[in-house]
């Protein structure tokens, strides 16, 4: 089982805006409930788009560089990535289904 890929502010440019393929992004925080609900779908997808996408996740208590960069200002906020820019976005916790709807026209 694949894990999400753990972002930083040092390895954020490397692992997601020189990334050759689409990457989502989990903008979390250990003290957030609903970013709690929907990790376990972020660790799915992880598994599921192995070799088609990358998943990460970005702890915006621990990289608030990054987290300032793109704006963000509730979590859980995904970010979808597409040849280094922002593709699709989704703020709060969702079901699945809208999670791969946006991963998959961005692999589209």
């Amino acid at each position: 089982m694949s894990e999400p890929i753990v972002l930083t502010d040092d390895n954020f440019n490397s692992e997601v805006l020189n990334a050759s393929q689409p990457v989502l992004v989990d903008f979390w925080a250990t003290w957030c409930g609903p970013c709690r609900m929907i990790a376990p779908i972020v660790q799915e997808l992880s598994s599921e788009y192995e070799g088609r996408a990358k998943v990460g996740k970005l702890d915006v208590d621990a990289a608030q560089k990054t987290a300032a960069d793109f704006g963000i200002r509730s979590i859980p906020t995904l970010l979808i990535f597409k040849e280094g820019k922002v593709a699709d976005q989704i703020i709060g916790a969702v079901p699945k289904g809208q999670i791969t709807e946006k991963l998959e026209a961005a692999l589209a």
